[in-house]
C-alpha cells in the first residue's frame, strides 16, 4: 500500500481487482490496488499503456464495477455514479445537435433538476467561453470543446473531479493552456482531482503526488511527491528537480515495460 502524509482521506481504494473474461482466458487487468486520495489533493496516475489506469479511474467514478475490492468516497462504498464525482473523458462527448448551453444542461434534464445558472456562468467566464453558450460543438476547436466538458463536469459542484487523459488529443500549446486552467480552477474550488495522463511532464506540473502503475496486471508500483508550491509556472519545468523526477518516473515505466513479458497476463479458466 502507498504511504502518504496524514490528512483526511476523500477516496479510498482497497484491494481493487478487475478481471476481464476473454476467449482464451480471464485477463487480469488490475491486481489488488490500494490507494488513498486526500481531500483537496491533485493526484496524477501514470504507467505503461494497458496498465489499468483507466480501469482504476472508472472504478472510482462508479461507472465500472470491480471483480473484487472496494472504492469508498467519504467512507461510503461507491456502487454507482454520483453527482459528488465529476468526470472528464478523453473525448469531450458533446451532443452535436445541441448548443454548448444545452450540452451543459443535459445531465440536469435527465435528473429532472434545475441547473445552477449563476454557477455555470461563473465557470463559463473562468474557462474563457463566456458568449459561446449558443454555439454548436462544430463551431468550437478541440480545446474549446474540452473546456465545455470541464464546465459540464463541474456544473454539479462535485467534491471530486476525475480526468481520463482529457488533453491527449490537443496540440502542445493548447494542452499547456488547459493545464494552467485546471490549476486555476483547483485554486478557486479546491476540488479533489485525480488525473490519468501519458505525459509525465503534465503529471508533475499538475499534481501533488504522481502515482506510477506497473505493466499489466496493473498494480501501484511507486509514489512521488511533487515539491512545488502553487500557483505554478511553466518555468519550473526547466528546473533540475523536474528533469530528475521525470527521468526517475520514465525509467520506472520503461524498466517495467521491459519486464512485462515475464508477468502473468491471463488467469486460466477453471476446467468445466
Amino acid at each position: 500500500m502507498v504511504e502518504h502524509k496524514s490528512g483526511e482521506v476523500k477516496l479510498r481504494v482497497r484491494q481493487a481487482t478487475k478481471v476481464y473474461p476473454t476467449a482464451s482466458g480471464d485477463l487480469l487487468a488490475l491486481d489488488r490496488c490500494d490507494l488513498d486520495i486526500r481531500t483537496g489533493e491533485i493526484v496524477s496516475i501514470v504507467g505503461p499503456s494497458g496498465s489499468g489506469k483507466t480501469t482504476l479511474l472508472w472504478s472510482m467514478s462508479g461507472l465500472h464495477g470491480l471483480s473484487s475490492g472496494d472504492v469508498e468516497l467519504d467512507g461510503q462504498k461507491i456502487t454507482k455514479p454520483s453527482r459528488d464525482i465529476g468526470m472528464v473523458f478523453q473525448d469531450a462527448n458533446l451532443l452535436p445537435w445541441r448548443t454548448v448551453e444545452a450540452n451543459i444542461n443535459f445531465p440536469f434534464e435527465i435528473m429532472g433538476q434545475a441547473p445552477d445558472k449563476a454557477w455555470i456562468a461563473q465557470l463559463m467566464h473562468r474557462v474563457g467561453l463566456e458568449g459561446f453558450e449558443q454555439r454548436m460543438p462544430r463551431e468550437l476547436s478541440g480545446g474549446m470543446q474540452q473546456r465545455v466538458a470541464l464546465v459540464r463536469a463541474l456544473s454539479f459542484k462535485p467534491s471530486v473531479l476525475l480526468m481520463d487523459e482529457p488533453f491527449g488529443a490537443l496540440d502542445a500549446f493548447t494542452r499547456e493552456e488547459m493545464n494552467h486552467l485546471v490549476e486555476e480552477i483547483y485554486l478557486d474550488t479546491h476540488t479533489t482531482i485525480v488525473l490519468i495522463t501519458h505525459s509525465i511532464e503534465e503529471a508533475i506540473f499538475l499534481a501533488d503526488r504522481v502515482i506510477v502503475m506497473s505493466a499489466r496486471p496493473g498494480r501501484i508500483a511507486s509514489e512521488h511527491v511533487v515539491p512545488f508550491a502553487r500557483p505554478r509556472s511553466m518555468e519550473i519545468m526547466a528546473t533540475k528537480e523536474v528533469f530528475d523526477l521525470t527521468n526517475v518516473i520514465k525509467q520506472e515505466i520503461v524498466g517495467d515495460q521491459k519486464s512485462m513479458a515475464s508477468r502473468p497476463r491471463l488467469v486460466a479458466k477453471a476446467a468445466s
